[in-house]
């Protein structure tokens, strides 16, 4: 027998539905925004923290999108946890906290940094500053609190009706809130935090205030969360005390999308992440534009994804992830960083269309489904490093954007074949 998800709220409850739609999409948008600041400042700190690190300056950068990443599988399930012990506006309250004391360690890298004798580790002849291990476990802790604030957005977005849309609908909305934000953070770190100066010029003191501030304004949206009414979601978490009949693993088109979501972050997070040092070693003007251009377009293909509301979602993913796999290829061929950004239109709806193909008819094992989900973001982590040691190896970008293609290939497979339900889901 197979349960629908629904949002059953009371009347009154029903009533302030808008104000907790409205807060999920403003969530989104703070994950997107962080997750890029934090991917935008491994060009920077390549030059301000590792500057002693010699031929594995790719590699210890990208560690810094690593450490971010990181925290989803081990986050995940602290995430669902957390929802069944204390409902979804408590989750979305430790979450908030969390990333205040985060952007705190930020801080406090930063501080570090400016210290007249900065700690370091000596590996060989290399130095590596602790302010830059301070740095990586603030990452660490971010993006953990993005992963809980994650696991009650997704399935929130898929589970509760809105008149007139589809669940990969609403998350389009939501995901365009997402790339509102990783649009504005490529500006926000080399025109506001910076100034717009040349790497070369880049002071760590110049990251103290503005973490400082942003770690006050997520304190205080996590206290102003706790007045706004967020409607309960039926047949989404098991109850106190339920003891379910099978693993969530057991769910073969679910376990399949952490494979695919694994592969979706992987290759989204690398273009995002590694294209400003690609452009940088192709001496580009802006090379931060070129991550702008790529978070734009998926912005704007979140917008046009949003109108979709009768293009079934293994149709939209099987579509982009085509397109996106000929446009990096033709990239790779043109060794062009400008074509690469293209491929930001076709990334734009893929998290929505595997989320809701993953999560199809799971009933009350939804909300264990989204944390389970999340172990499959640490691709972001793994795959963008593999990038930067293969850049290393290979003395430049250009091949090492095979990758994303292979990422592609394999989501489509997951649309083809993957995502078909083998069989009856009972709850």
């Amino acid at each position: 027998m197979t349960r629908n998800n629904s949002c059953t709220a009371t009347t009154a409850a029903q009533a302030n539905f808008a104000a907790a739609f409205v807060t999920m999409v403003f969530l989104f948008f703070i994950v997107g925004f962080l997750t890029t600041v934090n991917t935008q400042f491994q060009a920077p700190l390549q030059e301000t923290f590792l500057s002693e690190m010699g031929s594995l300056k790719n590699t210890f950068a990208t560690l810094i999108t690593f450490s971010w990443f990181l925290a989803y599988p081990v986050c995940g399930t602290l995430g669902s946890r957390w929802v069944n012990a204390c409902g979804y506006r408590g989750t979305l309250v430790r979450g908030l906290f969390m990333m205040g004391a985060g952007l705190l360690l930020f801080f406090l890298s930063s501080w570090g940094a400016t210290l007249e004798s900065v700690p370091s580790l000596h590996i060989g002849s290399l130095s590596l500053p602790v302010a830059f291990l301070v740095f990586l476990l603030g990452s660490f802790v971010v993006g953990g609190s993005a992963t809980v604030l994650q696991v009650v957005i997704n399935p929130y977005l898929t589970a509760c009706e809105v008149k007139g849309t589809q669940s990969v609908q609403r998350l389009a909305i939501g995901g365009s809130a997402n790339a509102i934000g990783t649009t504005a953070a490529p500006y926000f770190v080399s025109g506001i935090v910076f100034g717009g100066l040349a790497m070369d010029s880049i002071d760590a003191s110049m990251l103290m205030v503005p973490f400082l501030t942003l770690s006050a304004v997520i304190v205080l949206i996590a206290l102003m969360l706790r007045r706004i009414s967020l409607p309960d979601i039926s047949d989404t978490r098991d109850a106190s005390g339920e003891k379910l009949e099978r693993s969530v693993w057991s769910f073969r088109h679910l376990t399949l999308g952490v494979v695919a979501i694994f592969f979706y972050v992987g290759a989204e997070v690398c273009i995002g992440a590694n294209i400003t040092m690609y452009a940088i070693e192709q001496a580009l003007p802006s090379p931060a534009l070129l991550a702008t251009l790529y978070w734009g377009g998926i912005l704007v293909g979140r917008l046009v994804g949003s109108t979709l509301s009768k293009v079934a979602p293994r149709t939209q993913l099987c579509f982009t992830t085509v397109c996106a796999a000929l446009f990096t290829i033709a990239a790779i061929v043109a060794d062009s960083a400008w074509l690469l950004t293209t491929v930001g239109l076709f990334h734009s709806i893929m998290w929505g269309a595997i989320f809701t193909l993953a999560v199809k008819d799971l009933g009350k094992y939804t909300t264990i489904a989204s944390g389970v989900f999340m172990i499959g973001v640490v691709g972001g982590a793994i795959l963008p490093l593999l990038q930067g040691v293969a850049a290393d190896i290979a003395g430049g970008w250009r091949s090492t954007w095979w990758i994303v293609v292979a990422c592609e290939c394999i989501m489509l497979y997951y649309a083809l074949f993957g995502s078909r339900i083998k069989e009856e889901i009972k709850a």
